[in-house]
């Protein structure tokens, strides 16, 4: 004979796995350790520092 099966259950199950699978998909995409915030955060504002030290600035005198 064979095994009853549960529709809800296995719907469920699906479903869960499914959104299960997103997470994990959406982590590694999006998800970032602290320290590689941190990182991209030093790199962001030297690169700004470094922009701001390259403009060019008018003479004192006006001229």
């Amino acid at each position: 004979m064979s095994q009853i099966v549960n529709l809800n259950r296995f719907r469920k199950d699906k479903a869960r796995a499914a959104k299960r699978a997103e997470a994990d998909a959406n982590a590694a995409k999006f998800g970032r350790s602290k320290a590689e915030r941190d990182l991209a955060a030093a790199k962001a504002e030297k690169s700004a520092r470094d922009l701001e030290a390259h403009r060019l600035r008018p003479d004192e005198d006006g001229a």
